[in-house]
């Protein structure tokens, strides 16, 4: 971007850096309005995240203007007059128009389900773009967007284009067209040197600074940090003090440690226990507990798992590691810390790791990983396949009742399991499976024929009403079948269906349903203790009273001594916390640290003088947590 006027032919990119900032601008305002005021960012913060805003653009713009600044540098006068000329830079020009009106209508509509910027959730939809480019084809009106985005280029175009068409054929020489040039590259070298991705984030609260954000450059640094190396990005002690602090935190958990300098405990039977039970894992798309009835909602959306919950053991307090379903996989099957970035089921290196289902065929168990959709996508196929699982995906349902992108209905997921099941028991063998649930996802469409449930076109609440009822089908078909009586069914989602908030990390929106159900075996209650999903695991092992020896990072909340907290350990895209009652440590890039105070009323995080021992404690998760992954002795 040249902002000297050197020459004439500098118009175009100053042209066109006018209208992404202006688009910027009408951007945020949009977002602000729709989005910003409902997480508290009200008027007096929006002038400091438009001015901020047009900054984060500007540093945007110095990148993207550069390759025509020296284009427009370079190009020789007899070339710049030429019609071939004239046509490709309307043509780029026209272009440019189109993508800048396009890339904000899909920014609005990112923010409006992820309450973000583009982050690493836009990321893996780029990866995998045949599910995601049909889920966007049926969840938004994609026609009448790139119709709107079109005729908008091409009004525009039409209105600059005539004081353009001369300026390239400026006869301006090159030593006149240089300090333009000069200062933009100025302007870059500085923008390189200063400005990193959170230099601008100024606010507290959370929304405040996605609104100042700027998406391209969101969206860049998620590709630049999808998998980060813990050690060289966050806080870090000394790595014989993390694992003692470690050893420390789980020794209070009961077993017995690995004399060994690692996190390995071995844990006796307990002849108290339930014994060798069935365990079925039915994991939930995206269902949050606010829409649960059994934790308050209203709405009457979740009958069955309402009623289901007045039979069996119910976690009031029970907290998602993340925010994607791959997050939720990896803490149940694994009983994993969150490490930043990306979830170990898509990191190299995940194979033959420990997991739960290994320590239930150390017991003698079949061991299956059930999917209504496709396992190749995220990585869930190969991860469950190489640590042992039999799996079974959308390809093993040919003539599904009824399919959309993500995959069959619950109903032919859940019937496809029955019939499973029948097989295993038919063998005499006992079986631990995990269900994944793909029904309460975008688009939200439903078999035909359920009152109360539209088949399209019912949005989210029409999700949950859907899952619900397919839930409480399966259990009742369950009851039926000669293996229920002897199986323990574990209820919990991968995650809520977005994360909302003003807060860094809004905690509200990681709390999630968790029931274990078996009528005729567990007796009926409610559990306050927080428990996070990489606690799952563990909490049903203490149940069965099994033996095992695992390197696991949760612990048996049903049988922790009185008065020992339970910290969760969470993650929200490059953010890695550790939550102690209301009392929050925050990791973040650039090896900062800091502790919050959680209002859950009000969903603010306020600073806290540092907590060392909270920040330690948190410190010792993640980075013991890595060092064990990538010098694969997570085993």
């Amino acid at each position: 971007m040249a902002i000297l006027s050197g020459s004439r032919r500098f118009r175009l990119p100053l042209l066109l850096a006018a209208v992404y900032l202006t688009a910027g601008f009408v951007l945020r305002l949009l977002l602000w309005r729709s989005f910003g005021t409902a997480s508290g960012v009200g008027l007096p913060l929006l002038p400091g995240v438009l001015i901020t805003g047009a900054v984060n653009d500007g540093v945007a713009l110095l990148y993207l203007l550069f390759p025509l600044s020296l284009y427009l540098l370079l190009l020789p006068r007899r070339w710049a007059t030429r019609p071939w000329q004239h046509r490709l830079f309307a043509l780029g020009t026209f272009l440019v128009f189109f993508g800048l009106f396009y890339l904000a209508a899909s920014e609005y509509f990112f923010f409006e389900e992820f309450d973000s910027r583009f982050n690493l959730v836009a990321v893996d939809y780029l990866i995998y773009p045949h599910e995601v480019l049909v889920n966007i084809w049926d969840s938004y009106p994609v026609v009448r967007v790139i119709l709107g985005c079109l005729l908008l280029a091409a009004f525009l175009l039409r209105g600059v284009w005539p004081k353009l068409r001369g300026a390239f054929a400026d006869p301006s020489p090159l030593r006149r067209r240089l300090p333009a040039f000069a200062l933009h590259g100025l302007l870059l070298s500085l923008a390189l040197t200063l400005v990193s991705a959170d230099t601008l984030a100024w606010s507290r609260n959370r929304v405040a600074n996605e609104l100042s954000a700027n998406g391209l450059c969101t969206l860049f640094n998620a590709f630049r940090t999808n998998e980060l190396d813990y050690q060289a990005h966050y806080r870090t002690i000394d790595r014989s003090e993390a694992f003692r602090l470690m050893r420390e935190e789980l020794a209070g958990g009961g077993g017995t440690l690995d004399p060994e300098a690692s996190l390995s405990r071995d844990f006796s039977a307990n002849p108290s226990g339930l014994g060798k039970l069935n365990v079925v894992v039915v994991v939930e798309e995206s269902l949050g507990a606010g829409f649960v009835g059994a934790y308050g909602d209203t709405r009457n959306l979740t009958p069955h798992l309402d009623r289901l919950s007045e039979k069996g053991l119910l976690f009031r307090n029970a907290y998602a590691t993340g925010t994607r379903t791959v997050r939720g996989l990896e803490a149940i099957t694994t009983s994993f810390p969150p490490i930043p970035s990306e979830s170990i089921l898509k990191r190299p290196g995940s194979e033959g790791i420990a997991n739960w289902g290994e320590v239930m065929r150390s017991a003698g168990y079949h061991t299956s990983f059930l999917y209504g959709g496709y396992g190749y996508f995220d990585n869930m196929n190969h991860f469950y396949q190489s640590n042992g699982f039999a799996i079974s995906d959308r390809s093993d349902i040919p003539d599904p009742a009824f399919a959309n992108i993500w995959g069959v209905s619950d109903q032919d997921l859940f019937e496809r399991a029955l019939g499973y099941f029948d097989a295993l028991e038919a063998k005499g063998r006992p079986f631990f499976s995990i269900l994944m649930t793909t029904s309460n996802h975008k688009p939200y469409t439903f078999p035909e024929g359920i009152a109360g449930i539209p088949a399209e076109g019912g949005g989210r609440s029409a999700g949950i009403r859907y899952a619900d009822h397919a839930l409480g089908g399966f259990l009742q078909q369950a009851a039926d079948h000669p293996w229920f009586a002897d199986t323990l069914f574990v209820i919990v989602a991968d995650h809520d269906a977005r994360v909302y908030g003003r807060a860094q990390i809004p905690l509200h929106h990681y709390r999630i349903p968790l029931l274990v159900y078996a009528p005729d075996l567990v007796r009926p209650g409610a559990v306050e203790t927080a428990i996070s999903q990489i606690d799952i695991a563990p909490t049903v092992l203490g149940l069965l009273g099994l033996p095992y020896k695992a390197p696991f990072y949760g612990q048996d909340v049903l049988h922790l001594p009185p008065g020992l907290p339970r910290p969760i350990p969470v993650s929200h895209n490059h953010d890695v916390a550790l939550v102690e009652g209301n009392e929050v440590a925050v990791l973040g890039l650039g090896r900062s640290a800091d502790t919050y105070r959680y209002d859950e009323q009000q969903d603010r995080m306020e600073p806290l003088e540092n907590d060392g021992r909270l920040i330690d404690l948190a410190t010792a998760y993640y980075q013991s947590a890595f060092d064990l992954f990538q010098t694969h002795r997570y085993r």
